[in-house]
């Protein structure tokens, strides 16, 4: 089998970005055709857990994130997640007050954000996450 893999790589080559292939379909990765094929549920939810995993490692190199709770935790990944890391990092207010474990005002100024604005019910229960600690649901 892995001469099989060997061979559909060596003919098909790898690209991690979304491309045209040459029947001008959306493909990805050893020719994945996304258009008509698209990805499965576990593909997904593995595509998702790496995701999450990097958010935890970009947040890990911070000592205030580390003093949070899991659910805090848990908000701030699901925040970088959806904004990335160099927006996230434009928060400067909410983390000085995570910093001061002052978590109310965390959480408005998340509520007071154009982000929150964009994303609505989510900043809603994110805001809730950072504030009492403990999940709105």
């Amino acid at each position: 089998m892995s001469n099989l893999l060997d061979l559909v790589k060596r003919h098909e080559g790898l690209r991690l970005k979304p491309y045209l292939c040459t029947a001008d379909k959306l493909s990805i990765g050893f020719g994945r055709n996304l258009d008509d094929m698209g990805i499965s549920e576990d593909e997904a939810t593995y595509l998702l857990q790496t995701d999450i995993d990097r958010c935890y490692s970009e947040l890990s190199v911070f000592t205030w994130f580390h003093e949070l709770d899991q659910i805090r935790q848990e908000a701030l990944i699901s925040m970088l997640f959806n904004l990335g890391l160099p927006r996230f990092l434009t928060f400067k207010k909410m983390i000085a007050r995570l910093k001061e474990k002052r978590y109310s005002e965390a959480a408005n100024e998340m509520i007071r954000s154009r982000w929150a604005l964009q994303v609505g019910e989510r900043a809603n229960e994110l805001a809730y996450m950072v504030e009492r600690g403990e999940y709105l649901i």
